[in-house]
Order: structure tokens, then C-alpha cells, then sequence
């Protein structure tokens, strides 16, 4: 099947080709025909399948194809749970508007408003957006939603997770109530079903792949090691295989500048990528990690879903997270888009509920190792390893104390609580 077949009108057509694609996907082969027909979505797809376009080429066609206002009021909304998301559906918004008279920007906290005012203001098709700078900016009347034809959700369950139901809720009321809404998620969880009732119209429901599923080609595995020894490990396997493109996720932000620090010390070249960096620190990171001038990037969930990183070869979770459905977003970030990649989780003993969760959800036992030399003091029932095999330490082993307090059982226990009732 081609583009064309689809019903894309030429100057969409000569972008798709521009950005070297020949073929649509899965996704977009489902999603395209039905969003141009007007009607509602309810998409579930795989990170990394091209859903972005999947909703992009048909939303711009629709808003193409009727007469232009004069001051351009916003008549598509797609809101975003990060910034970096944010900047990159917007990246593919332009590439694909290229050739059409279609004006968009995209608007996100950590940045000065004033500019981003200015371009609203000149007037714009399309806004891209994450949720607390868009009521931020309706509510000092910097913007209006009341001419949105079409409303887009990306990583839905994402926004729900962090917290956004109330934020969607309130934009939602600002919009016409006549519109087209298109909601994408990676899975079906009974908030995004609870939640697409109260805003779909007699959606057309989409699965490009099964509910919490992984990547085909990314080869999953984890390595049993203590605690203390997962910077060793991670130094390790960056060097002996020479990888020249990893991103590493840590649970803390802490975590994830020490960690940072410490490849740097060791020759490898890191940057760290969270919450508490500024907007700036952030893109320039990005940045250098997608040039291939920083060869590790290391990061909290926020960039979980936010990233877009072409034939990324190894994501390394140098702690598992505490909400599995984060497992599965982690490791999206490769074997994207028909790549191979791999996926290496390094667990210790207090993380072993962590990784039940997990496996429980993928509905698989993930492949367990021991690095020689790196043999773990108790094994992850909480039993001490049997003596002999896969090498021996040259030093005796230590007890380390946990630097951070969520790194005991307990800790663990609360905040999965915590998490969990955060979700619900």
C-alpha cells in the first residue's frame, strides 16, 4: 500500500517523499482513511510506529481543504504531556505543512512566554501543547479555544499518570462542543477508556499491536548484580561493547546526575536530561545525544515517552521503574520504526517486586545473567547464591549503604503504593 492510496493530496504526498518514506505503517494505514472521513478516534499503537503522522497528514489535509480566516484563529489543538514531545510533534507538524498554507507553533513551560505569545497572536492553524502553559496563556487571554475544529490527545495515558485529568478537563470546556477528537495512547487502561467516553463521539476504535506489549526486535534482558555495583556494570558494558548511543533510565534525578557524573569521570561522554534541568540544558542535550556528540544521555521517565530518537541500539534501565506500564515505554524508545535494539535491565535484590510487576504485565519471564566478577550477594528470592561458576570476585564483598531512601524494600513498597493510588 502507498501514501497515495490513503487519499493524501499531493503536497502532503511530496513531504512524506521529502522526509524519505515510501510506505505507510500499520498505524497510519488504519488511522488515515478514518480521521479524513471526520470521524472520532480511539487509537491504541506501539511507540515508534509512526502515529504522529498517522494523525498529523490527515489533520492537515482537513484543515487545507476549508477557507481560511483572516486572523487564523486555532482550529487544531494537539496536546502533549512533556515538553519534549511537544517540540517534536510540532517538528513534525512543519515538515509535513511544508507545502501547504498552514501556520503552527507549539507552546511549553521552562520558556519565556512573550514569543510564544507574539506567534498566537500573528495567527496560527495549528498549536501543539502541553497542558499547564496552554491555561496559562488562556487564562491571561493570550489565546482562545473557541474556533478548535479538531482536538488531539497524544500519550493520553501518559497526561493521566502525571496527573493532567483535571488540566484536560478544563481545556476540554473552553472548546466548541462540535469538533473532532482523536485520542492516541499506548494502552487501553480503564482511566483512557473512562476518559474517551466523556470526550469521543461514537469513536472508531484502533490497535495497531496488542495492550502493553513491547517491541518485537528489541532483545530484552536483565542482568542480577547488588546495588552498589550497577555504576561498575553500567561503565562496563558502555566500554567493552563500545556502544556509541545509550540512553539510561534512573527513578530519581539525583540518581541520574550522579550517574552522569560518574561516565564522565570514567571517559564516556554524559548528560543527564529531568525535571529539574532548565528548558535549555534539556534541548542542548537532546541535541548532542542526537548528533552523536554525547554518546550516553541518562534520564528520568519524563523522557520515557517524550523522545524520538532514530535507530537508538541500547536503552539501559539502571533501575527498574516503580510502575510497570514505565517498563514498556522505556524500552520503546528502541527497536523503533523496524530497528533492532536492545533492552538491558540491571536489577538488585530490593528491585525483584518491581520486576514481577513487570513481567506479570509483558506476560512473559524476562532472560536472567550474571556478569563474572559482578556475582550479586543474594539472589533475588533474598537467599545467598550458591558458591561456584561464572567467575569470582577478586575482593571480598562489602555491604553498601543505600544512598537513597527509596532503595530499601520498604521505600519501594510505599512509593508503588503511592503510585498506584496516584493512578487510580
Amino acid at each position: 500500500m502507498s501514501f497515495k492510496s490513503l487519499g493524501l493530496i499531493p503536497e502532503l504526498l511530496k513531504a512524506v517523499s521529502k522526509q524519505g518514506y515510501t510506505t505507510p505503517s500499520p498505524i497510519q494505514e488504519k488511522t488515515i482513511p478514518i480521521i479524513l472521513e471526520g470521524k472520532d478516534v480511539l487509537a491504541s499503537a506501539q511507540t515508534g510506529t509512526g502515529k504522529t503522522a498517522g494523525f498529523t497528514l490527515p489533520l492537515l489535509q482537513i484543515l487545507n481543504a476549508t477557507r481560511k480566516q483572516r486572523h487564523r484563529p486555532i482550529r487544531a489543538l494537539i496536546l502533549t504531556p512533556t515538553r519534549e514531545l511537544a517540540a517534536q510533534v510540532h517538528e513534525n507538524v512543519r515538515d509535513y505543512s511544508q507545502f501547504l498554507d498552514i501556520k503552527s507553533t507549539v507552546i511549553f513551560g521552562g520558556v519565556n512566554a512573550k514569543p510564544q505569545i507574539r506567534t498566537i497572536r500573528g495567527g496560527i492553524d495549528v498549536l501543539v501543547a502541553t497542558p499547564g502553559r496552554l491555561l496559562d496563556l488562556e487564562n491571561q487571554g493570550a489565546l482562545s479555544l473557541g474556533r478548535v475544529e479538531i482536538l488531539v490527545l497524544d500519550e493520553a495515558d501518559r497526561m493521566l499518570d502525571m496527573g493532567f485529568l483535571r488540566d484536560i478537563k478544563r481545556v476540554i470546556s473552553m472548546m466548541p462542543k462540535q469538533r473532532q477528537n482523536l485520542l492516541f495512547s499506548a494502552t487501553f487502561s480503564k482511566d483512557i477508556k473512562k476518559l474517551a467516553e466523556g470526550i469521543l463521539n461514537r469513536p472508531v476504535l484502533i490497535e495497531a499491536e496488542p495492550e502493553n506489549t513491547t517491541a518485537e526486535k528489541v532483545n530484552q534482558k536483565t542482568y542480577r548484580v547488588d546495588a552498589g555495583d550497577k555504576v561498575e556494570v553500567t561503565i562496563k558494558l558502555i566500554a567493552d561493547g563500545n556502544w556509541k548511543q545509550v540512553l539510561i533510565f534512573t527513578r530519581t534525578k539525583h540518581r541520574a546526575n550522579k550517574l552522569s557524573e560518574k561516565l564522565v569521570k570514567a571517559g564516556i561522554s554524559s548528560a543527564a536530561i529531568h525535571g529539574n534541568k532548565s528548558q535549555g540544558a534539556r534541548t542542548k542535550a537532546l541535541a548532542g545525544f542526537k548528533g552523536n556528540k554525547i554518546r550516553v544521555l541518562v534520564a528520568t521517565d519524563i523522557a520515557a515517552r517524550g523522545l524520538d530518537i532514530p535507530l537508538l541500539p541500547h536503552v539501559i534501565n539502571f533501575e527498574l521503574p516503580n510502575i510497570p506500564e514505565d517498563y514498556v515505554h522505556r524500552i520503546g524508545r528502541t527497536g523503533r520504526a523496524g530497528a533492532s535494539g536492545e533492552a538491558i535491565s540491571l536489577v538488585d535484590v530490593n528491585e525483584k517486586e518491581y520486576l514481577r510487576d513487570i513481567e506479570k504485565l509483558l506476560g512473559e519471564k524476562l532472560s536472567s545473567e550474571i556478569i563474572a566478577g559482578f556475582e550479586p550477594t543474594a539472589k533475588l528470592d533474598g537467599s545467598k547464591p550458591k558458591q561456584g561458576g561464572g567467575g569470582s570476585r577478586n575482593k571480598k564483598k562489602k555491604p553498601r549503604p543505600q544512598s537513597n531512601s527509596n532503595q530499601n524494600s520498604g521505600g519501594q513498597n510505599k512509593s508503588r503504593n503511592k503510585n498506584r493510588n496516584r493512578r487510580r
